[in-house]
Order: C-alpha cells, then sequence, then structure tokens
C-alpha cells in the first residue's frame, strides 16, 4: 500500500521524484485561459510567474483529468512537475470541490506508477481538502499485479507509487490528522475490495472469501460467524442453497459484526457474494461471463466498511451479512420451475437460474431484519437493466422509505460516488405473481431493476427502514482508467456505506 505523509516542507528544498500542482480552465469572468491553482505558488515563483504560460505552450488547458509533464525549475531538487487539470476555475470566493481534488490526485498517482516519492501541493483550503486529496492519491495508486511475474504488469514493469508527501496541510492539527487518518482507513479498505473483485474464481470461492473475513476479523477485533452448507441446510436458508447447489464449491453466509459500547443505532448491511456467475442453468451467452467475477462486488463492498468503520471506531453498530455462492450449472443445479422454500418461509419459483442474486440476497435480508436493526442497506451487481438505464459509472437506489433514500442519494454524492434514486412501482409487483409459490424471482422484463427491487422488499423485517444499491453498472470498470478508478474492480459503495455509517453515528441519519 502507498504510505502516506502530511508534510510542511519547502517546496524548493524537497526531495521526490515528482511535484504534483493544479491547474484549471480559468472563469469566464477573467481570462478564459489557464490558471494555476492554490498550492503551486512556489513553483509558479520559481518560473518567473509565467508557468500558465509555459503550460498554456505545452498545450495544458485544465480540463479533468489532463497532465502535462514539465522539468523544474532550476535550484529545485526534485526534477520533475507534473500539471493535472482540475477542470472549470472555482467562482470568486469558493474552492475547488472535493471530488475535483481526488480525482485530480487519483490521475497523477496513476501516471506517476513507477515513483518512488510524490509531492502533491494541489488546493488545501481546509481539513476536508487534506482528506480528499490524500483519498484520491491513495485510491489512484492502486494496481492488481498479483499474478504478474515479479508482482508487476510486464507490459509497464512498474510497480504503484511509493509514498505520497502531502503539502499544505498541518500535521499538528487534529482535524487535518483526523481527515488523513480516515482516508488512509477508507482507501486501504477499498483498495482490499478491489482486490477481492479482481481476484479469479478459481482462488476466490465462498469458502475462501469466508476465510478471509475470519482472518480480517482477528485483526480488526470484529465477531464473525460463519454458516456453512450444512448449518444453511438446518437453518432452512433455500435461496442460498438453491443457488449453491450446482457448483462444487459450497455456499457460505457470513456474518460480520463491529459493536461499539456508545453506540445508540444498528446500521445492517448485505451483499450479494456470488463469487463466479455462469447463469446456472439459464447460461449465460458467449460474451457476457468473462467479468463475472466481479458478482461478489457487494459483499466486497460490505465487508471492506465494516472493517473500516471499525478501524475508525465510529460510535454505531454495524453488522455486515455476506450471502456467498457459486452460480454453476450441474446435476443439482437448481432449475428453472424449482420452487425454493426461502429463510423466511416464503416460496419462490425461479422462472430464471440468472437471476440468482435476489434469491440469496432474501436470505441475507430476513436474517438481518431478525436483529430488528434502525435500518438496513443491500448492495449488489444486481441487474443488467440498472446499466441500461443509469450507464457504468452510476448505481441505482431504492428505497421503502422516500427520505431514507434521499439520505443515501445525498451521501454517495457527497463522497464522490455518482448515484440516482429509482422508484419501486407498485404495479410491477403483479408480474411477479406465480400460479405455484408466493412469488416469482422474474417480473416485467421492462424495468427489470425496479421488478428486482420489489422482489427485495419482500424480504425485508416489517417497520425497518431498507434501502437498495444496484452497482451493476460502476463495479467493475471494464474501460480505461480515469480519475482515481482502475480498470477492473472499483469497490464502489465502500465510501457510501462508511459514510451512512458516521451519519448514523452522529445520529444525522433517521
Amino acid at each position: 500500500m502507498t504510505a502516506l505523509t502530511l508534510s510542511t516542507a519547502a517546496v524548493p528544498g524537497l526531495r521526490a521524484d515528482a511535484i504534483v500542482i493544479g491547474v484549471a480552465k480559468g472563469a469566464a469572468s477573467r481570462s478564459g485561459g489557464l490558471v494555476v491553482a492554490p498550492g503551486a505558488e512556489a513553483v509558479d515563483k520559481a518560473y518567473d510567474g509565467k508557468l500558465a504560460g509555459v503550460l498554456e505552450t505545452l498545450g495544458a488547458s485544465g480540463a479533468e483529468g489532463e497532465v502535462t509533464k514539465l522539468p523544474a525549475p532550476s535550484g529545485f531538487k526534485t526534477p520533475l512537475v507534473v500539471a493535472v487539470g482540475l477542470g472549470p476555475e472555482p467562482e470568486k470566493d469558493s474552492s475547488f470541490d472535493a471530488e475535483a481534488l481526488r480525482r485530480a490526485a487519483g490521475t497523477a498517482a496513476r501516471v506517476l506508477n513507477g515513483s518512488k516519492k510524490a509531492a502533491f501541493a494541489l488546493p488545501v483550503t481546509d481539513a476536508a481538502d487534506a482528506g480528499a486529496i490524500a483519498e484520491g492519491a491513495l485510491l489512484g495508486a492502486y494496481s492488481f499485479d498479483a499474478y504478474k511475474e515479479n508482482g508487476k504488469d510486464p507490459k509497464k514493469g512498474k510497480a504503484p507509487l511509493a509514498e505520497v508527501a502531502l503539502l499544505g496541510g498541518k500535521p499538528r492539527d487534529r482535524a487535518y490528522k483526523a481527515a488523513v487518518e480516515r482516508a488512509l482507513a477508507v482507501s486501504e479498505e477499498l483498495n482490499r475490495a478491489r482486490d477481492l473483485i479482481n481476484t479469479p474464481p478459481n482462488d476466490l470461492y465462498p469458502e475462501a472469501f469466508a476465510a478471509i473475513v475470519q482472518a480480517a476479523g482477528k485483526e480488526h477485533g470484529l465477531k464473525v460467524q460463519v454458516l456453512d452448507d450444512k448449518a444453511l441446510v438446518k437453518g432452512g436458508y433455500g435461496g442460498i442453497l438453491g443457488v449453491g447447489g450446482g457448483s462444487e464449491a459450497k455456499p457460505r453466509l457470513v456474518k460480520l459484526s463491529y459493536t461499539s459500547s456508545k453506540a445508540k443505532k444498528h446500521l445492517a448491511l448485505v451483499g450479494k457474494g456470488i463469487t463466479y456467475d455462469s447463469g446456472g442453468i439459464s447460461l449465460k451467452p458467449a460474451g457476457h461471463n468473462e467479468t463475472m467475477k466481479c458478482d461478489m462486488s457487494g459483499a466486497a463492498a460490505v465487508f471492506a466498511a465494516v472493517v473500516a468503520v471499525a478501524r475508525l471506531g465510529l460510535d454505531v453498530n454495524v453488522t455486515g451479512w455476506l450471502a456467498l455462492a457459486e452460480n454453476m450449472p450441474s446435476g443439482s443445479a437448481v432449475r428453472p420451475g424449482d420452487v425454493l422454500r426461502m429463510y423466511s418461509g416464503k416460496t419462490v419459483e425461479v422462472l430464471n437460474t440468472d437471476a440468482e442474486g435476489r434469491l440469496v440476497l432474501a436470505d441475507a435480508l430476513w436474517a438481518a431484519s431478525q436483529e430488528k436493526p434502525d435500518a438496513i442497506v443491500d448492495v449488489a451487481t444486481l441487474t443488467g437493466a440498472m446499466m441500461l438505464a443509469l450507464g457504468s459509472r452510476t448505481y441505482g437506489i431504492m428505497a421503502n422509505d422516500d427520505a431514507f433514500r434521499t439520505a443515501v442519494h445525498e451521501a454517495a454524492e457527497e463522497v464522490g460516488e455518482p448515484a440516482w434514486p429509482m422508484p419501486l412501482p407498485e404495479h410491477l409487483r403483479k408480474g411477479m405473481e406465480s400460479p405455484t409459490a408466493d412469488i416469482a424471482n422474474m417480473g416485467e422484463r421492462m424495468g427489470g431493476g425496479l421488478v428486482a427491487g420489489l422482489f427485495l422488499r419482500e424480504f425485508v423485517g416489517e417497520g425497518i427502514t431498507w434501502a437498495h444499491l444496484d452497482i451493476a453498472g460502476p463495479a467493475f470498470n471494464e474501460g480505461g482508467p480515469f480519475g482515481y478508478t482502475p480498470k477492473g474492480g472499483t469497490g464502489t459503495a465502500v465510501r457510501t456505506l462508511v459514510r451512512l455509517a458516521e451519519l448514523t453515528a452522529a445520529g444525522d441519519l433517521g
């Protein structure tokens, strides 16, 4: 993991491989040209106040994600200046928003792979800015090379940026220290989720995932309970057993608990953990299953969030439920037309075995409901329909309470995870009526993401506030990296869940 320090060193005498500065597009009321952002004053001074002109000559415009490299000025002990675009310059008396700083830091960290140390001289007006820059740099420096020879990408031959020195902060200020420590805990756990998502399914199957959670539980003082396939049979967890029945890798339900002596609220988090999804008997067509190792992204996010909450010592009780199974076709696999008796006692007619996520979540939601938490949030790569609706970078939020849905949406936007509130139209419930069972696992094709949300709502205990996050789009980035988001597993929803825990601890959520 990339090391992180707060530094007060003078820029000219700083020893590092590069100095990262910010540049922006000038406001319309001014010249409209390139603007050097605060934090880079010493660098600009060394260029006789002409740094903006030099960068413009090199083609820089200040656009978000743009990177321009140039030699450091004479007398600097650091050889390279990396100017990263922040987007439009803020209005007068305003500062750059946290997400702009986060993305700029992430972009710089990515392009500095192979460097031992980089100094980040981006705009810092308060502790929150320092935290955003730290988080962006740590997330941007991420690389998954566990399966590469010598732990490095053979094409690039570069290890991730080893150390980030954050300039402009106040190392002895409590607020700054807390912001950076929070960024470190959240980023390290989010990167842990990315590692899990990127791990191939021959190495990450339900039992292996459960063992990783148990090890983390011991490290961070968390209580971990694992229900194996025998315990699931005894408990009547028909949904998880049905989905996992076709695989030699048997399913698991993992409960991960963090408790605080000062807690007044209890938040339950439920994650879909399909370690590989072939579609089962309703086999996915070619071209749709190559990345299905990512179908446990919801469980990875819940796991990472609970550990992050523990590391932060928040005054809230948080329980994570990981519904782990591998969905495979075989003679013992659930078939279209089969009826499963769920943990809640309800029966479900399985019309499509590739709509399996809602089946494992249903059992976990009902298990979570038995503890009467103040709220439940489930996270899942649940439907392709949500990707069609919102694209590959935004996840959908559904809830049984409009105010709670709004609060979750605001938390997501605050931490920089694009999300959008979605409805649960009652008329779509009729499409899941079954002549054989209490409910079918499929309904109308149009609005399929909303149908899935309505199905899950059936398994939330009466009177419990609940939200469902369908992260199918942004959970796995099949395109090129951008900002602090890498190619592959992204760790989407970890930061939203941590923020919800913080708000719950502060009494500002429900």
